[in-house]
């Protein structure tokens, strides 16, 4: 067996061409995070989610070393998302290229493993991501586009601060199915959040695949939400219904799933109250479309805000207050 390499480069080709260069090193996890990236905090914060969203379509998931991964200068465009994750597969022994590799090439997908595109014009000695060039990473070791493999769902929720900026965001989960060596809770990624709401993310997925009885390990899971920066529990419900949604465990709404809720037993599949029901609910009537359908904490009913929900209901949306999850 070919040792693995203690760091790799890669290089990406841009639209000046002018080099940036990224490298990933490699050492012993010893219980830190998967991955860790270097220099600017903006980019780096990037470049960490990039690398993990395109792994969630790896077959066997490694989490033994972790990989730090850093760019010598700050390329001002997205040409170096493709370059970061040649680097981060070729030193933990995934992809093998003749260095000095050359890469350009992003994604709004990389979840699904496929490369939407690039900013340069054609280069013989650059590998160039997109339709044009390699459009899924399965292409660079023969193997076939797994995005049809992943099944991703949404399910929104009331990010309320009481000013103008209130809205409905979004949590989405995407799971890819594992064989059982893989179980665990590092495959479950959060990819832009905090240590401490990574971790809560893992606990709410885990104990509410418990109750349901469908084997925990089975998924590689990656969770993204719109916002990342927000306070409180309230998404709890929300992330639970877009994971059985993803994983086939509810019936698909014609709309959106929209939900509110938390619990401190998710193993039991218990659904409790959150704060801020008036203003909450005042958003979602505001926001509400045909179609979509809206889950409450149970501890609600009887105290809704008078009105609210004849005006959902005559936007065409559906309620309903529950106590724990299930078939809605």
């Amino acid at each position: 067996m070919t040792p693995l390499p203690d760091s790799a480069s890669c290089r990406c080709l841009l639209a000046d061409g002018s080099f940036a260069t990224v490298t990933a090193t490699r050492r012993p996890r010893a219980g830190r995070a998967d991955v860790k990236c270097s220099g600017v905090p903006g980019l780096a914060g990037a470049m960490q989610q990039v690398v993990r969203l395109a792994r969630h379509t790896e077959a066997h998931a490694d989490s033994r070393d972790q990989v730090v991964l850093g760019i010598d200068i700050d390329p001002g465009t997205r040409d170096w998302e493709f370059a970061a994750v040649l680097a981060d597969r070729m030193v933990r022994g995934l992809y093998r290229a003749i260095e000095p590799a050359c890469a350009n090439g992003w994604s709004d997908h990389w979840q699904l493993g496929r490369i939407d595109g690039h900013t340069i014009g054609a280069s013989a000695a650059t590998m160039l991501g997109g339709p044009d060039g390699i459009a899924h990473l399965g292409a660079l070791t023969g193997q076939p586009d797994v995005a049809s493999v992943v099944s991703s769902a949404r399910a929104w929720f009331p990010l309320h601060s009481g000013g103008i900026n209130d809205s409905l965001g979004w949590v989405e989960v995407s799971v890819f199915p594992l064989s059982a060596v893989d179980a665990g809770d590092d495959a479950i990624a959060v990819p832009g959040l905090d240590v401490t709401r990574q971790l809560a993310v893992r606990q709410a997925l885990l104990g509410s695949r418990d109750f349901d009885r469908c084997a925990p390990g089975r998924w590689r899971t990656t969770v993204r939400f719109a916002q990342p920066r927000f306070q409180g529990n309230s998404y709890e419900l929300a992330l639970v219904m877009a994971d059985r949604l993803a994983r086939g465990r509810e019936y698909v709404v014609r709309g959106r799933m929209i939900a509110t809720g938390t619990s401190s037993a998710w193993h039991a599949g218990q659904v409790e109250t959150v704060e801020g029901m008036a203003p909450k609910c005042a958003l979602i009537a505001r926001e509400a479309t045909s179609g979509d359908r809206i889950l409450l904490p149970q501890a609600w009913q009887g105290l809704l805000p008078a009105g609210f929900l004849d005006q959902v209901r005559a936007s065409g949306a559906t309620v309903a207050c529950v106590g724990q999850v299930g078939m809605f």
